[in-house]
């Protein structure tokens, strides 16, 4: 446990935030070209970018926690 609170943590929150912001429109903006796709194949895209993003989260938690990236 920290014997002192750092701003890690809520600034961490907030990047979080505005980076799940930022890939959801990314992704809204790659709609209208899944569209064109079999739904088969739109369910694997939308599998596969739903899960994209936790691919960077460990090491951003890490970091959120110790101030170290590794």
């Amino acid at each position: 446990m920290r014997e002192r609170p750092t701003l890690r943590i809520p600034l961490g929150v907030l990047l979080l935030l505005a980076g799940l912001a930022l890939y959801a429109g990314l992704v809204v903006q790659l709609t209208p070209w899944i569209g064109t796709l079999p739904v088969w194949l739109q369910a694997v895209v939308y599998l596969f970018l739903g899960v994209a993003w936790l691919l960077p989260l460990r090491r951003f938690l890490i970091w959120m926690e110790t101030g170290r990236w590794g």
